[in-house]
């Protein structure tokens, strides 16, 4: 019932990427870097999404929008890293993947290319040598991942991240901030020293967005304050990822810190 409800500071597009998309799929938020939307389909549907407006709509870009993505990249030298994401980036076939990954590497002003997958996490019998090794060839590649809770580190989900670093595919973990389910302390530190033990690094710790329907996962921001002061110095650097605030209407990420 709560998530069929809305609340009056909730937003149908939280992040304003539809506002930011020069060409359907794109959005062109930041100077240096995009997000390129490959699909709205995923291996499941966490309920926190901040893309609620267009996961169930189960689409996928075309060839023919692929190569309008490869033209305004080309023309847009200012652009040195794509994440592709969705939706979910590895929801995709390897083929579609692979001409993604191809286009993006010939075009010489892209530098980084990251990949967004909630994959390794909830279905991580999708992760096998034939997937790394394709991917491997378009170095530098980044797998950016989404574990929120130590539970989810499931022997076969440490298998899943192994391979991707054991093949030279660097991993990075967002966490969402959701409230009752990990806003704790003590369950985020056991998380991060678990992630980093499977040479995933935790990178953000988000502050959960204005999304429709989800204000009972929202914590008040003072709580990821808390959560960050209760790591620094009380564990190694590597654990502490950078608290934000995704700014509504596309601001940006905002970082918020202890004093």
């Amino acid at each position: 019932f709560k998530e069929m409800s809305r609340a009056s500071v909730d937003l149908e597009d939280p992040l304003g990427e539809d506002s930011h998309m020069p060409v359907p799929g794109l959005v062109h938020r930041y100077p240096d870097r995009v997000l390129f939307l490959v699909t709205t389909s995923c291996a499941m549907y966490c309920r926190f999404c901040t893309r609620r407006r267009i996961v169930l709509n189960k689409e996928h870009r075309t060839e023919r929008e692929l190569e309008n993505v490869f033209a305004y990249l080309r023309e847009h030298k200012e652009v040195r890293d794509v994440i592709i994401s969705g939706g979910d980036a590895l929801f995709i076939g390897d083929k579609f993947l692979e001409t993604c990954l191809a286009g993006f590497r010939a075009i010489p002003s892209i530098e980084i290319i990251r990949i967004a997958s909630r994959v390794p996490v909830v279905c991580p019998m999708r992760i096998d040598e034939k997937l790394v090794t394709m991917i491997r060839k378009y170095a530098p590649v980044y797998l950016m991942t989404h574990f929120n809770h130590p539970y989810e580190l499931t022997d076969e989900a440490k298998k899943a991240c192994a391979m991707f670093v054991d093949h030279g595919i660097p991993m990075m973990n967002q966490t969402v901030l959701l409230r009752k389910i990990n806003s704790d302390p003590v369950i985020l530190r056991v998380l991060f020293h678990e992630l980093l033990k499977n040479r995933v690094k935790p990178y953000y710790l988000y502050q959960c967005d204005l999304s429709e329907g989800i204000e009972h996962f929202r914590t008040p921001v003072q709580k990821g304050i808390e959560i960050i002061e209760s790591l620094r110095g009380h564990t190694s650097g590597l654990a502490v990822p950078e608290f934000v605030i995704d700014a509504p209407g596309g601001g940006g990420k905002v970082p918020v810190m202890p004093q």
